[in-house]
């Protein structure tokens, strides 16, 4: 069976951070800059809250059934709300998006790249 790659994306809203946990999330914004983004199986959390409270976790996952990505979006949602608990910071507005790789459509470079392997 063929293994397919899912990401996940979560996003929501830091709810009523208090003035340490905003300060906190302020001193550690480099390490979640957006430009950092990548989706791995730990999830990366992006922020940039002196514009706005919203984040994004990215999470990559895999499968081998198209509805594996159903329990991929749960995991991932899961997985961010324990490490928003686990620190103490509120949120709201959760939301998530799951893409199957397997099914993304190809860019350009990808279908000149399979064409030539078929010729």
């Amino acid at each position: 069976m063929t293994t397919r790659t899912f990401r996940v994306t979560v996003r929501g809203v830091f709810d009523a951070l208090t003035p340490d946990q905003r300060a906190e999330l302020l001193a550690r914004a480099a390490e979640h800059d957006v430009l950092r983004a990548a989706f791995t199986p730990e999830g990366h959390l992006s922020y940039d809250i002196a514009a706005r409270p919203a984040f994004t976790f990215r999470f990559r996952a895999e499968g081998e059934e198209e509805e594996d990505i159903l329990e991929a979006t749960e995991r991932a949602e899961e997985a961010a709300k324990a490490w928003l608990t686990q620190r103490g910071y509120g949120y709201k507005s959760l939301r998530s998006q799951a893409e199957d790789l397997s099914q993304a459509p190809l860019g350009k470079r990808q279908r000149r790249a399979a064409a030539q392997k078929s010729a």
